[in-house]
């Protein structure tokens, strides 16, 4: 019996979050092609714009990496309390007897 089920990502929400990356993305190449700056300038907000989305892209994968973790760690403390409390008698005699 799992008590803290994972909750699931609907389409729709995937949807959102791709579709909201790749909007802010185009829109902020645009501006930064369409500034009145020269090459060089443009070159360094680019390079800037590439290393921020990556940046955040290994920031998202070790935020669920560690949530992954986490989960797995009370999913066994789970099993362990389940196993106990199958395994309890209370009407066990302790002594034995």
């Amino acid at each position: 019996m799992d008590i803290n089920p994972q909750p699931k990502v609907t389409t729709a929400f995937y949807a959102q979050a791709a579709a909201s990356f790749v909007i802010s993305l185009f829109a902020l190449a645009a501006g930064i092609f369409y500034l009145p700056v020269g090459g060089w300038i443009r070159a360094f907000l680019a390079v800037g714009l590439l290393y921020v989305v990556t940046s955040s892209f290994t920031l998202a994968k070790c935020v669920r990496d560690s949530q992954e973790v986490g989960t797995v760690v009370r999913r066994v403390d789970q099993a362990r309390i389940d196993k106990l409390i199958s395994e309890h008698n209370p009407f066990k005699d302790p002594a034995g007897v």
